[in-house]
Parts: structure tokens; sequence; C-alpha cells
């Protein structure tokens, strides 16, 4: 939550100009490193994003490796981070600093 309570390190005239690119980055997490690396907005989107594709990948991976139960959980787990994603995209596009729940205290990509 560090970064909600450091919102003036993100200025109004940068979430301005990279909301579109944050909330794509929930699509392709290293978009707003390629367009505009020097944005403290779109690195933190692009961090959010990155976080939510490695918790997909790697509990796909691990879910489909567990017999049975295993894939039972797939699709309660595949519904989580589709949330996770809705609620990723609305921040982005919407030009707030907010982490995800759970996994957005981490980072990845400073």
């Amino acid at each position: 939550m560090d970064d909600e309570k450091n919102v003036s390190t993100y200025t109004k005239e940068d979430i301005e100009k990279n909301k579109t690119i944050a909330g794509l980055a929930y699509f392709i997490f290293f978009l707003p490193l390629l367009t505009n690396p020097e944005s403290a907005y779109g690195k933190f989107h692009a961090n959010q994003g990155l976080l939510l594709f490695i918790l997909g990948v790697g509990g796909n991976i691990i879910l489909g490796v567990i017999p049975v139960i295993g894939w039972l959980l797939m699709l309660p787990f595949g519904v989580l981070v589709l949330i996770l994603f809705v609620i990723g995209l609305i921040n982005g596009f919407g030009g707030k600093v907010k982490e995800l729940p759970v996994i957005g205290k981490y980072r990845i990509i400073k």
C-alpha cells in the first residue's frame, strides 16, 4: 500500500497521459515499458500486470499438475484471476494508483 500513500509521486500529467497504456498493461504487461519507460504510473500498472500474469500462468501450471482436485480448482481460480484483471483494468483506465488485492504489494518492476 506504499503507492497509495505516495500518490504524490504520480503527477496528474503522467496519469492523464498514460491512462490508456496503463489499462492495456493488463493485456500486455510490458507495453508501458516500451511506449513510455519514464512514466511512474505506467511502471506501476506494468508491475501489477506482470504480477497478474505470473499468478495466472503459475497457478494454472500448478493446478494442472495436481490430478482431480487441481483440475476442479481451475475454474474458481480462473474466476479469481478474471476478477483481478477487471479490477486492474478499471484502475488503469480510471487513473487510480491502487494495488491489486493480495498480489499487488509485491514489486518486480521498480
